[in-house]
């Protein structure tokens, strides 16, 4: 990077549109806040997105597998995470995975019948996860459904880039934007960050972190593509029964690649996705990201004539589908809330006051037992009236990996819509909103369950209670023995925990 520097001259930037609530970024979490502002009942919303449609990671990144929303026989994970599995359900192809009233269920037939999609993945004993895998241009098309059918109070703004924090003595007043049409502002009562890399808290004087433990999930990026003519179940079944052979066939993929990668389950029966992790790379940065992107297209062509050469009974027909339009990302800076996040929400069970979601993990510490997910952790420090929920939530460089997935990404962003919808009808601020308000919006109205909270059903908390949470497994065991949660859990992680690439593609 070069160290010369460049004046640029003061400027009269033309204000664009003004709203109530003002989105920036139509990820998961975005789109999330933006749906459930409107839900609450604001009618003067405003949604930025730098490409042209929404979803994020999930339609653009190809982040295809939405998992762990179920503990036992209860779905924790609702709300708008569910919503897009029964949209999607009503659509020929558009998503596969075990319905919620299949959660829990030991039926050995249904097991290995959804373990390609999330399915089949706890343990305490073996049992069906309610999860899913969607195919990302069928729900790209429905987020922008549920838009139009809020036409009348959101405004969606396409190919606009927020790039600015507008800010006066510690509040956020708007968004400065770049577009075809040049810089120009919106100016906002309440303001999400949904960018995913905290692009503007970083700019608005909030503390932030880019502490990411490089040996875990978050500390790689990926460029997801799709193959097709594979049939996945027939893929499995050789790999099962050649398991040597299926390890020096992954072991040479990834010298080819030069990283990880898995061949997993798709919607369609002749699609596999390729999901990847890249180690030791910041999706933030330049030349991370160039890298990751053209060092996989560049080795795509070579990797599919080995595949078709190595092993022709399962590829010999094989082809390159698509490749993802966005880069795959996973963890750069995040903000550094009223509450961080760490591996003590794991290893006990904490009660938040201001919980705005319960969260189940992948499998990790607890046996996937939900987690309380505080308004604290959106909620920046030393600036008001601005929120950041998504993937660059308030947690530690090992916590994150667990907390800042596809549904939490949904959650989060679903309360900070509330959360601004409130704060702007009654004329409070991000930190001093009516947080009762909130979550009884969100559980008596959203389909949120929320513990002790009387519109969520009782029988929520006696599932956590008559499964002990899942502090029962052997990892919680040893974090609460021996007082270090944050190192066992980066053991548990190491050793085949959430960090590790499984057959499950956990993203």
């Amino acid at each position: 990077m070069s160290a010369k520097t460049y004046i640029e001259p003061q400027t009269t930037i033309p204000v664009y549109d003004e709203c109530d609530i003002l989105v920036v970024g139509g990820g998961s979490a975005g789109h999330s806040a933006a749906v459930a502002a409107a839900r609450a009942g604001n009618k003067n919303i405003i949604l930025l997105e730098r490409y042209g449609y929404c979803g994020g990671d999930v339609t653009g990144g190809y982040v295809l597998l939405i998992p762990s929303l179920s503990f036992h026989e209860k779905t924790y994970v609702r709300g708008l995470q569910e919503e897009w599995f029964t949209r999607l359900q009503k659509i020929p192809g558009a998503v596969v995975g075990p319905a919620p009233e299949l959660a829990g269920s030991t039926d050995p037939l249904l097991m290995r019948a959804y373990a390609p999609y999330g399915g089949a993945t706890m343990v305490k004993p073996s049992r069906v996860c309610h999860g899913f895998v969607i195919e990302p241009n069928q729900l790209k098309i429905e987020l922008d459904v549920m838009l139009a059918e809020h036409a009348d109070a959101i405004r969606v703004m396409y190919h606009s880039w927020g790039v600015k924090p507008i800010m006066e003595n510690g509040v956020c007043k708007g968004v400065l934007f770049e577009s075809k049409e040049g810089r120009k502002a919106i100016l906002a009562k309440q303001v999400i960050d949904a960018t995913g890399d905290a692009d503007l808290c970083r700019l608005s004087g909030a503390p932030t972190s880019s502490a990411i433990d490089d040996e875990c999930r978050c500390g790689s990026t990926a460029l997801v593509y799709r193959l097709g003519g594979i049939d996945h179940n027939r893929f499995r079944q050789w790999r099962q029964a050649n398991p040597e052979d299926a390890a020096a066939l992954a072991a040479t993929a990834a010298k080819i690649h030069g990283f990880r990668s898995g061949l997993l389950a798709a919607t369609q029966r002749d699609v596999v996705w390729v999901n990847n992790w890249q180690p030791k790379r910041d999706c933030s940065k330049i030349t991370d990201q160039t890298a990751t992107e053209m060092g996989t297209r560049l080795k795509i062509r070579e990797i599919l004539d080995y595949y078709r050469t190595a092993c022709p009974e399962i590829f010999r027909n094989a082809y390159l589908y698509d490749i993802a339009p966005q880069l795959g990302t996973r963890g750069s800076h995040r903000i550094v809330g009223e509450h961080v996040i760490g591996a003590n929400d794991w290893a006990f069970p904490k009660e938040h006051d201001d919980c705005i979601a319960w969260h189940c993990t992948v499998d990790t510490l607890n046996d996937n037992a939900p987690i309380e997910i505080p308004y604290r952790a959106i909620l920046p420090q030393k600036v008001d009236n601005l929120l950041a929920p998504g993937r660059h939530i308030s947690a530690d460089a090992i916590a994150i990996d667990n907390v800042n997935l596809i549904p939490q990404c949904v959650g989060t962003g679903q309360a900070a819509g509330v959360a601004a919808a409130v704060a702007v009808a009654e004329g409070s601020t991000a930190h001093t909103v009516n947080i009762r308000k909130v979550q009884d919006i969100l559980a008596g109205e959203q389909d949120v369950p929320l513990p002790r909270n009387e519109h969520t059903d009782p029988s929520y908390m006696e599932c956590l209670v008559a499964h002990e949470y899942g502090l029962y497994t052997e990892p919680a065991k040893r974090a609460r023995e021996s007082h270090d949660a944050a190192g066992a859990y980066r053991h548990w992680t190491l050793s085949g925990g959430s960090g590790v690439p499984d057959s499950h593609g956990v993203e």
